[in-house]
């Protein structure tokens, strides 16, 4: 298990995890596919049913693997390393480690995705036309035709950050020469969309109420819409986040405070440490001498019944092992690399010597600070 969730495998060097919110989908939709098939009167037993729903949710979810894996090697493409590739209740995510440099690469990635969903809504659909009697068939490959041609119209809608939005995005960018410009403009656009996806969804399900129908239609969609609004904020709030570290270095983002610990201490009394200062990262020391970092995150990945009989030095990340930043780094460049390797927090260390500690809190803070001082009357 990791962050991202299990690891099911690696396609073409890239990582696919599980998100915990995949099971419920999952089983969901095979319970969808179960119920429709058993509306067709296809002379199958319940065991059988479930095993063609099971067998279509699986083929299902494996075409949103292959929807990201398009994404993903024409990132790798234009030399875009992809961190890995995650399928949650929405569907699927490739994480890469950079956003894309040019306009053009940006449109290609956010492209291939719906391409790849209407080539393999072409050749279920294919399999459709030739199942002639066979029934069964006819119904997995329709059903699996009819939603990858659906999962295509959908990434296609101009909402940030759906690959219909990216697409904007390129466009706009490409047209104003402006990254920061047109990544404001598409998550603004992706707010719009996504406020009409609740208001839709919302009447959807009043209808439905009232006419006793289907309420759940309506409640989903105004929950996608939910998730698109989040995601659409967040992007806004990142490229803003950008655009206040640019011509900004490490040493302007760092915090000179130090919180150490030693490596000799249990899991205890370091959950003891963190619940007493809130620190969620402390350098480990021994003797004077750093030799690891230890997180939150470390902590809660051991059972809390061990944790009295484990070492701070037995989970944290080792000196060898842990990045690290120069002061005179760019702001941005660090933000990318913690990005890219899902640090939380890094040290910073000059001469061989830790003289600070970059973490989201310390970035967090210095945004704040460059937003108060933007906002002040008479600027």
């Amino acid at each position: 298990m990791r962050r991202e969730g299990l690891q099911i495998g690696r396609i073409y060097g890239i990582p696919i995890f599980l998100h915990t919110s995949w099971f419920l989908i999952f089983g969901l939709i095979a319970y969808s596919f179960v119920s429709e098939f058993d509306s067709l009167h296809l002379d199958l037993s319940t065991p059988q049913l479930w095993s063609l729903g099971l067998m279509t949710s699986l083929l299902f979810f494996g075409s949103l693997v292959f929807h990201e894996m398009s994404h993903s090697v024409v990132a790798k493409h234009y030399k875009i390393p992809v961190v890995s590739i995650t399928l949650f209740v929405f569907g699927g995510i490739a994480r890469i480690s950079r956003d894309p440099s040019r306009a053009i690469e940006e449109f290609n990635i956010a492209v291939a995705g719906p391409a790849s969903s209407l080539f393999l809504a072409g050749c279920f659909w294919l399999l459709d036309r030739s199942a002639g009697s066979n029934a069964i068939l006819h119904a997995l490959a329709g059903s699996l035709a009819f939603i990858n041609f659906s999962l295509a119209l959908f990434n296609l809608v101009p909402g940030f950050p759906l690959d219909g939005g990216r697409l904007f995005r390129a466009i706009v960018w490409g047209i104003t020469k402006n990254y920061t410009r047109a990544t404001r403009i598409a998550a603004r656009a992706g707010q719009v969309i996504a406020y009409g996806m609740i208001g839709l969804g919302a009447l959807l399900a009043v209808m439905g109420y009232k006419s006793n129908g289907d309420v759940m239609q309506g409640m989903w969609l105004a929950f996608i819409g939910w998730f698109l609004l989040t995601a659409a904020r967040q992007s806004r709030a990142q490229v803003d986040a950008r655009g206040a570290l640019e011509g900004l270095c490490v040493s302007d983002i760092m915090s000179g405070d130090l919180p150490t610990i030693g490596r000799e201490i249990s899991l205890e009394d370091y959950a003891r440490e963190v619940l007493r200062t809130g620190r969620r990262a402390h350098l480990v020391v021994a003797h004077g001498q750093l030799v690891g970092l230890m997180t939150a995150e470390r902590l809660h990945a051991v059972p809390q019944h061990d944790w009295d009989v484990t070492s701070v030095q037995a989970v944290m990340l080792s000196k060898d092992k842990l990045p690290w930043a120069a002061p005179e780094e760019p702001a941005l460049s660090l933000l990318e690399r913690m990005r890219s390797v899902g640090l939380q927090q890094i040290p910073v260390i000059a001469g061989g010597n830790v003289v600070g500690i970059v973490t989201n809190d310390s970035i967090v803070r210095v945004l704040q600070s460059r937003n108060e001082l933007a906002s002040a009357p008479g600027r």
